[in-house]
């Protein structure tokens, strides 16, 4: 797989309104692009929970739509609603939900986790309905197609690009033992 160039780095840069969990000063950061009906993205998930859980402030975890919607097709709405739980400050909640029950990502269900993350139910409904987000969501999409991301889920480990989750641990793990990068 051919690595993006140079000039693809800079729409690596994290932003203000992107999805970070983790300090600014953490050694490592990994920028995910990520489906939430992907099966590889759900097998991911628990990886970099206990990598979060195991690295603590030396991780943080940038996290970017992906959605593979020719494949997927609750994807986008799974994550227009994370995108509306954001507007009510519980993104990481409602990302959490959604992958631990990809099987469900229906409008019904994602409005009964809103209800129970205590959303604002109306608005959320009226967000999902009206698509609020959707913009938003293809944003990162397109940020992702300028690097190279071509599927899901793509990790960049400090800036490199990684396609495999089942290398994602043991190359992070990796970088912690070698102290700041």
């Amino acid at each position: 797989m051919n690595k993006p160039s140079v000039d693809a780095k800079p729409t690596l840069l994290i932003k203000d309104d992107d999805h970070v969990a983790g300090p600014d000063s953490a050694a490592i950061t990994v920028v995910a692009y990520c489906d939430f009906e992907c099966p590889y993205c759900g097998r991911a998930y628990p990886l970099i929970k206990r990598l979060q859980a195991r690295l603590g402030d030396r991780l943080r975890i940038v996290f970017r739509h992906f959605p593979l919607t020719h494949k997927h097709p609750l994807a986008q709405q799974a994550a227009e609603a994370t995108e509306a739980a954001d507007a009510q400050g519980q993104f990481w909640a409602m990302h959490d939900v959604v992958f631990e029950h990809q099987d469900a990502l229906g409008k019904d269900d994602l409005c009964r986790y809103a209800e129970a993350l205590r959303l604002d139910i109306a608005r959320f409904e009226r967000e999902l309905r009206d698509r609020m987000y959707a913009k938003r969501v293809e944003r990162d999409v397109r940020s992702g197609r300028r690097i190279g991301v071509k599927g899901t889920p793509t990790f960049f480990i400090n800036g490199s690009l990684h396609t495999e989750e089942d290398t994602l641990e043991r190359l992070v793990l990796r970088m912690s033992e070698r102290g700041p990068v």
